[in-house]
Parts: structure tokens; sequence; C-alpha cells
């Protein structure tokens, strides 16, 4: 597939996760008596990326996220040389998803950036008011373990056609764990789109989360060959031939 087609998938697929996971945190939420809650918003993100994953997967593999990218390139399933043609344009579909989400929200009255528009924080801007170590910490171990799944559900070894259910099911319980920590990014480009938007605060904490995500997903990219080449060589010991 050449790469302009792959770039634009990665495009249209982040922008639906923007568009989906952080639409519902800002739209249906805290809804008045039918809020969907942390637990609508972690199903809404892990949906976006499930349904992406079936819609483009065999297009662009869906990373629809730097951290994973990187990951699957220092785990020697992508080529590093076009990487910046898949970065840029999750950043940028990240940033039309937010745009357009932004068109919508602010048609209710009584609208307010100052409310967070779904943007990724620590400190006084965590939901739970967690420090910058807690959010570093999460968002690194968060980004590994999504690594660790995706790397995995995807290997040749494991059973096809069900690595979107896996991989879905995964961002799900990241937002389950994570939303009080950092409102939860894993996703350098998801966090990107509302932060240009809120500006202020969100631009000077961005920092963050690309660096803790891209850290998590580099070591995952190291641990996972590590893990898999030993598990295999267990596997082949113990099968009866």
């Amino acid at each position: 597939m050449p790469l302009t087609k792959r770039a634009l998938a990665e495009l249209v697929g982040t922008f639906w996760l923007v568009f989906g996971g952080c639409g519902s945190a800002v739209l249906a939420a805290a809804f008045p008596a039918l809020g969907i809650g942390f637990t609508g918003v972690s199903l809404a993100f892990g949906l976006t990326v499930l349904t992406m994953a079936y819609a483009i997967g065999h297009i662009s593999g869906c990373h629809l996220n730097p951290a994973v990218t990187v990951g699957l390139t220092v785990g020697r399933r992508f080529p590093a040389n076009e990487i910046p043609y898949y970065v840029v344009a999750q950043v940028l579909g990240a940033i039309a998803g937010a745009g357009v989400l932004y068109l919508i929200a602010s048609g209710k009255p009584g609208f307010d950036l100052a409310g967070g528009f779904a943007s990724n924080g620590y400190g006084e801007h965590s939901p739970g008011g967690y420090s910058l170590v807690s959010g570093l910490v999460a968002e690194t171990v968060l980004t590994f373990m999504f690594l660790m799944i995706i790397l995995g559900a995807t290997d040749d070894r494991a059973p096809k056609g069900f690595a979107p259910i896996a991989i879905g099911l995964a961002l799900t319980l990241i937002h389950l764990i994570g939303i009080p920590v950092t409102n939860v990014s894993v996703n350098p480009a998801r966090s990107t789109g509302p932060a240009i938007f809120v500006g202020d605060w969100a631009m000077a904490q961005l920092w963050a989360f690309w660096v803790a995500p891209i850290v998590g997903g580099a070591l995952a990219g190291v641990v996972y060959p590590l893990m898999a080449k030993t598990s295999q060589e267990r596997v082949v010991a113990v099968v009866p031939r």
C-alpha cells in the first residue's frame, strides 16, 4: 500500500479516536442525569480503536499513535524512515478531530475551554490532583502495557482476527485505570489535539504526554521480542511431535 494512502488512513483513524474518545468526555461524560461517566469515556476510547482497527488495519496497520509507531519500530515491525509520515498524519488527524469537536461543543451556551476540553494534565490539572511524577509513571507504564498487548495480539502466533478486540479492550482498561491520574494520554497525538485549543497550561504540560508514552512504547519494543523468543522456545520444547 502506498505510503500516502497509509498516512491518510492514519489521519482519518486518529481523527476518529480524538473526536470519538474526547468527544465522549466533553459532550457526554457529565451530561445531566444521563452522563456516561469515566466508564463510558473509557469504553468510547476503546471502541474508537477497535472500530478503526477493522476499518483501516489492513491499510496502515492502525497505529493512530506516535508511541505505537515508535514501539513497533523498536520492535522491528515498522520501518524507521516512515515514522515522520505517520506521526505528522496522526497529529493532523488529532487536531482535526479536536477542531470538529470544538465547533460542536462551542455551540452550547456557557461552554468554556477552561473546563479542560479533555486535555491531559498533572498537578492542579490532574482530575485527581496527582503529581508530575505520578503522571509520568502512569503514562509510561500504561503505554508500555498497551504496546505489549499490541505486539502480542498481532504476533504471527496469536489467534487470527482477534487483535482489534484485545487492543480495544486494553485501551478501555487503560482509561479505567488512568483517567483520575492524567485524563489518560498514552498517545502524544491525542494529547496534542485538545491542548492546541486550550493553550496555556495544556500546552505547557504537553511535553510530559510526548515523553512518557514514547518511552513506554520504546521499552515494550525492546521487552516483547525478548519475552516472545523465550516463549516460543518453551512452546517448541513442550508441544508433542
